[in-house]
């Protein structure tokens, strides 16, 4: 069970993140590293949707697997598009290096922390 100061650490932590990318995009004057925010914002939104279009039953274990295993591909997907995509604008000279690196562990720390609220407050269904 989460309690305070679970909420605490992890409202902490996700600031650190946002902090982070914040700053990879103000201190260079380039703003490209904020769309970094959106991708791990936007990542766990297909896998949330297909856990729930799936409606696993608990006679079937194989129920819905397909969309599962899709939604977890999407999520995937936008996971490494929020490292490659400040990766390919540092490669390009788009943004600097020390940008690319900021932005790529803000992303992170943002992503881990919506995935560690979703695990720790998350409802168990009794019957």
């Amino acid at each position: 069970m989460a309690g305070l100061k679970t909420i605490i650490v992890l409202s902490f932590i996700l600031a650190i993140g946002f902090l982070l990318v914040i700053l990879s995009s103000a201190l260079w004057k380039n703003y490209l590293p904020l769309l970094v925010v959106a991708t791990y914002v936007v990542a766990p939104i297909p896998n949330w949707i297909c856990g729930r279009a799936a409606n696993p039953d608990d006679f079937m274990e194989s129920s819905g697997s397909v969309l599962i295993d899709f939604g977890r591909f999407l999520t995937g997907f936008f996971v490494v598009m929020g490292i490659a995509l400040p990766s390919l604008f540092a490669h390009c000279a788009l943004i600097q290096y020390p940008a690319m690196i900021m932005s790529i562990v803000g992303g992170l720390l943002i992503y881990g922390t919506i995935i560690s609220f979703t695990m720790f407050f998350q409802e168990e269904n009794e019957f």
